[in-house]
């Protein structure tokens, strides 16, 4: 089974412009990222999807293969399956580009359902939540899934809700079964290219959550448990963090 590796990359960015671009101890952050993937047992290739020549020249730079897409695609599932439409693998993993610390094995926990299952058309990963203040928090997505690890529902909201919750967390929130999305997907590739065709979705609309179209269209989701923690970077902060961690080795 050949998988391959799609990063989409974008220069224009309202929070950060120019994020693929910036520093991390001596390297492109899309470097950080492709490396990382690279070293994802059984990935057969990984391509930088991008609209701007300025990524592109710099993952050509580094050795890494690049691809320069349309510049009006309205998401990064859009711009992947661009890119896919010219490949022949059977699985296309879509993994951030704001990602420099990825995990290869947590990539490789989202592989194997679809790896092993072949009626499952999506997967994803889902970590346990760190913190009250997560739970809480709307830029936090959470997901909640079935007794087979298929997706329920994904919300910004605090899901599930336990009746005695308040805004005074308890003690014992650590052991509540709550749990983060990691915004990693793998799509058999027959769907991918279908998955922007359909129609987009209130639910999706509403929480601005593109996986929801997904479930509204009635597909189901595979959501692989995962320990690891990645940091991505979304602001000037997060990329100060990502440089410590390195810099602590």
């Amino acid at each position: 089974m050949k998988v391959a590796a799609i990063i989409p990359a974008r220069y224009a960015s309202s929070r950060f412009p120019g994020k693929p671009l910036v520093d991390i101890l001596g390297k492109p952050m899309i470097q950080r990222v492709y490396e990382r993937v690279a070293q994802v047992s059984g990935i057969s290739r990984v391509v930088v999807a991008t609209d701007d020549p300025r990524i592109y020249d710099a993952v050509a730079g580094f050795g890494g293969q690049a691809c320069m897409t349309r510049d009006d695609h309205p998401s990064g599932t859009d711009r992947l399956a661009e890119v896919a439409a010219d490949l022949d693998d059977d699985l296309v993993v879509n993994v951030q580009g704001d990602e420099p610390l990825i995990d290869p094995r947590m990539v490789e926990s989202a592989l194997a359902p679809l790896r092993q299952n072949s009626s499952i058309l999506m997967g994803t990963l889902k970590t346990p939540l760190q913190s009250a203040e997560e739970f809480l928090n709307p830029n936090v997505v959470k997901v909640v899934t079935d007794q087979e690890g298929f997706a329920l529902y994904f919300s910004r909201a605090p899901i599930p809700h336990p009746r005695d919750f308040s805004n005074n967390p308890p003690a014992e929130f650590p052991r509540m079964v709550a749990f983060k999305h990691v915004g990693l997907y793998v799509y058999r590739r027959d769907f991918l290219l279908e998955f922007p065709r359909l129609q987009p979705t209130p639910l999706e609309e509403l929480e601005k959550l593109e996986q929801l179209r997904a479930l509204e269209h009635g597909i189901r989701i595979h959501v692989a448990f995962t320990d690891l923690v990645s940091t991505g970077v979304d602001t000037p902060a997060d990329l100060e963090k990502v440089r410590a961690v390195l810099q602590q080795g």
